[in-house]
């Protein structure tokens, strides 16, 4: 699986493991910065579409001369948004050989359940899972191993953090209040197809978003709390912390990297508006997401009758 995302290009090969359903074989990130060759309209200028054909190359590339299997390569939506989305893909494919797939924001919702679904063991609890990307927010639920249903809205940390200026210090509280409401008032839009936190259920909150949250969180909180788990409550704490620090000063923060520092209190006041509108007081922090439930659909789709039988 190649996944091209904004931050970076991730190839990743697995197998089906004893004791893992995803066991690695190989992995090979070259990192990206394509938000920084985003105009105004969200098109990839010249130097950010060179950066992906780069980026694509030097991961195919990446075998120590092994023979790749067929590699499933998919953009994020950095490239999916961008206008000039069909230009990228074709450029891509003439120079690299391979063809960058897209995928809807709600088949990234209904993937992202897959992968935590199994993540979290088939146990028929009922799941709410959250996951924020760059681009969009995707929320599904479900009881069974697909999901009941699945919404993608545009409010991914770093559409938020143009779309409303957050990349600086916010000083002003007024400011703060409004961002909160039109955030609460994008969620609320879905109205009563919104889903709520499951009664005896579970929550799971996926992406780099939530890990980098709930890592500072610990970081913040007292002796023993952990990364695995993020409160309503911390988050209210760390928008505040986030707020009155630029992008170098955030990267200084425990477990907020530098390449995300700059849209890190876009993530938290999105993070703060879904759980305060799907009623959740606390999330699990999952670590698989969509491409986790690409790669069990593509091994299951590849194992042998038998063996899916049998699984």
């Amino acid at each position: 699986m190649l996944d091209v995302g904004c931050h970076s290009a991730l190839l990743t090969v697995v197998e089906r493991g004893d004791d893992s359903p995803l066991e690695p074989v190989l992995a090979r990130k070259v990192r990206l910065r394509l938000h920084e060759t985003l105009d105004a309209a969200g098109r990839l200028d010249r130097s950010g579409v060179r950066s992906v054909q780069r980026a694509v190359a030097r991961t195919l590339a990446a075998d120590g001369g092994r023979s790749l299997p067929s590699v499933y390569a998919f953009a994020t939506s950095v490239i999916r948004d961008a206008p000039n989305r069909d230009e990228v893909i074709a450029q891509v494919a003439r120079t690299t050989g391979t063809r960058l797939r897209v995928l809807p924001g709600e088949e990234e919702a209904r993937l992202a359940y897959v992968a935590a679904r199994q993540w979290a063991g088939r146990d028929g609890r009922p799941l709410l899972v959250l996951d924020i990307g760059g681009g969009t927010v995707e929320i599904a639920d479900g009881a069974g191993e697909q999901p009941r249903a699945v919404h993608s809205l545009p409010l991914g940390a770093r559409a938020v953090n143009r779309r409303m200026d957050l990349a600086d210090a916010v000083t002003s509280g007024r400011r703060l209040r409004e961002v909160r409401e039109s955030l609460r008032a994008s969620v609320g839009e879905l109205g009563g197809a919104l889903p709520r936190a499951p009664r005896d259920g579970r929550v799971l909150a996926s992406s780099k978003t939530f890990t980098q949250l709930a890592r500072l969180a610990a970081a913040q909180g007292p002796l023993g709390e952990g990364p695995e788990r993020l409160s309503l409550r911390q988050v209210r704490k760390i928008v505040p912390l986030l707020a009155a620090r630029g992008p170098a000063e955030r990267a200084k923060l425990p477990g907020i990297s530098r390449h995300r520092a700059g849209q890190s209190l876009a993530g938290a006041l999105v993070a703060e508006a879904l759980m305060e509108m799907c009623g959740v007081d606390s999330v699990e922090i999952c670590p698989w997401s969509t491409r986790e439930g690409l790669l069990l659909e593509r091994l299951e789709s590849a194992a042998p009758a038998v063996h899916r039988r049998a699984g």
